[in-house]
């Protein structure tokens, strides 16, 4: 369990997280979007205990990250995956991280099977390949056995089957009960794996919601040979993408842009409803 209560930092004056409150629960995937700069990475950082808050806390399991007793054991986190000594082996980074955080040697080889660098442990980290060094940085998350993860974009580097690998990953991380907090910029790949959705933007909180309630606001395709007619009598309340001879509307049903076209004597070839991508509704949150 992650919990944030009004948690805030800032640069320069300039609040780069502004008093964040929300909790992750454990049995799910927790997705983490917003925009480039909008305090995804400070937040995880905060939580980690890499950055200090000015204002407010971030929580495990009740505890700061410093009060943690053995932290590797109750929360694993990936923010980069290249913070690894080139001319040392995979095996060799994971023994020890194992040593200095009272880990069992066994578990460095059970860690390295699940993310499937077995044959590959004994190389030099400087010959990995970006998906090798992220699949490692996960072999670290996973090495204390923690109840709660923190992955930051880990489908960096990862081919097609390598990102349903992290993707079932993350689904079986959760259905054992564990608390899974993870950062994307890939819509797409949210949409398939996450249950619930933390949105920010400008440091701050934005949506709260599961990926069902911001991918079932109703949608309506338009399209025509000239919509500029519709599109400036539409509602401000009225959603709008697109532009030229196709738009998709939210916040008005396919009725009712149907009554107005007729109204303004617009041509149309199609008017269909349906339902918004996670991307069409983040645009809409974040715009």
């Amino acid at each position: 369990m992650i919990a944030l209560r009004e948690l805030t930092k800032r640069y320069d004056g300039r609040p780069a997280v502004d008093g964040l409150t929300f909790d992750v629960p454990p049995g799910r995937v927790t997705g983490f979007l917003g925009p480039n700069g909008a305090g995804k990475s400070t937040t995880m950082r905060m939580i980690l205990g890499l950055d200090r808050p000015d204002r407010g806390t971030a929580l495990i399991n009740g505890k700061r990250y410093k009060d943690l007793k053995f932290p590797l054991h109750e929360v694993g986190g990936l923010l980069e995956a290249n913070g690894v000594h080139p001319g040392r082996s995979g095996r060799a980074h994971l023994v020890a991280m194992a040593k200095s955080n009272g880990i069992a040697p066994g578990r460095v080889d059970a860690v390295l099977a699940t993310v499937g660098l077995g044959d590959k442990a004994g190389k030099r980290a400087g010959t990995y390949s970006l998906g090798m060094m992220q699949r490692l940085g996960i072999a670290g998350v996973l090495l204390g056995d923690p109840g709660v993860l923190l992955l930051d974009e880990p489908v960096n580097g990862l081919d097609p089957d390598g990102v349903r690998w992290i993707r079932e990953l993350m689904r079986s991380l959760a259905r054992e009960g564990r608390t899974v907090f993870v950062s994307s910029h890939l819509m797409s790949e949210m949409q398939q794996t996450a249950d619930r959705l933390i949105v920010i933007n400008k440091g701050r909180l934005i949506a709260d919601a599961s990926v069902e309630e911001l991918v079932g606001t109703a949608t309506v395709t338009v399209r025509g040979p000239d919509l500029s007619e519709l599109r400036r009598h539409l509602a401000p309340t009225v959603g709008v993408t697109g532009n030229g001879s196709g738009l998709v509307l939210t916040g008005v049903t396919a009725a009712e842009v149907g009554d107005l076209a007729h109204t303004l004597g617009v041509r149309l070839h199609e008017l269909s409803p349906g339902r918004a991508s996670l991307e069409e509704a983040y645009m809409e949150l974040v715009r």
